[in-house]
């Protein structure tokens, strides 16, 4: 909020916490914070990041749109490799956000809305601050 801040100096409190949820998830709705997303790319054996299309965490605006999972115009490799990971990770449940080529889900309330379950089975949990479980 504090980068946004300094970038938008006139943006209201709500017009700063609508810009931060283009980066950061809110806390009540984010799936890594509940261990029910995770973001990834995909390596060769000896640990090489392959063609995805783009880094991963790329703006659109970094990306011209490459990091929308379906992105037209991307390279026939990224393509493919993109396909491979989403094969993969469809078959065993997980859901792509799909603004996010590298980011995953499972039992998130994104998953939940994506597959019509009747709830999703991880969230977060109010802790105190400071405790570990």
């Amino acid at each position: 909020m504090a980068t946004l801040r300094n970038l938008h100096p006139g943006a209201s409190s709500n017009e700063l916490s609508t810009a931060a949820t283009r980066w950061v998830a809110p806390l009540e709705a984010a799936g890594h914070v509940a261990g029910a997303a995770i973001d990834l790319t995909a390596c060769t054996r000896d640990g090489a990041e392959v063609d995805m299309g783009c880094p991963e965490a790329a703006t659109p605006e970094e990306s011209e749109g490459a990091c929308y999972t379906k992105a037209e115009g991307l390279p026939e490799r990224a393509q493919r490799n993109r396909a491979v990971m989403g094969e993969a990770l469809s078959a065993v449940d997980m859901v792509n956000y799909p603004t996010e080529w590298w980011h995953w889900s499972y039992g998130d309330r994104y998953w939940t809305l994506c597959t019509g379950a009747a709830f999703a089975p991880y969230g977060p949990c109010d802790l105190p601050r400071g405790s570990v479980r």
